[in-house]
């Protein structure tokens, strides 16, 4: 057991004294009371935001997400489905890589990597022509979108 010198109040003697209240009597107790200290130094409320980031930290880790690059020298029309007839949600600019969360069947394309009916997911409803997008392979590269 660690002990300090103090002084008994009044009296001008020394004496020693225990520096913790006791000691543990198992690793248990030990590892308990480790336990509690650094529970106590770190903060106990966690932020939405902090609760959110943390699930898809995890989300992202379990779950691989590959980024394909864009036919070089073309800007890319973003839909919100797969298929010409869905509107047009954004333009990517030349150059760009994108994530594909899924895939999907569609409208047919030819673009300059062959004819594919597959429309890469690239966001929230968001789609892409496969045709437009290296992935290497004319099937599927991703699950399908449910």
């Amino acid at each position: 057991m660690a002990t300090e010198n103090i002084e008994i109040p009044g009296t001008g003697e020394q004496d020693t004294a225990p520096t913790a209240l006791a000691e543990p009597d198992s690793e248990l107790e030990t590892l308990s009371a480790t336990a509690t200290a650094t529970a106590s130094e770190t903060p106990t409320e966690t932020s939405e935001t902090e609760t959110e980031a943390g699930a898809e930290a995890l989300s992202a880790a379990t779950t691989l997400v590959r980024y394909y690059p864009v036919a070089p020298g073309v800007r890319l029309n973003v839909r919100s489905g797969p298929g010409t007839d869905y509107r047009i949600v954004r333009v990517l600019p030349e150059g760009t890589t994108v994530p594909i969360y899924c895939q999907r069947p569609g409208e047919t394309i030819t673009g300059p990597y062959g004819t594919s009916n597959l429309w890469d997911c690239i966001a929230n409803s968001q789609y892409v022509s496969d045709a437009y997008v290296k992935t290497g392979s004319d099937g599927y590269v991703a699950p399908r979108c449910a």
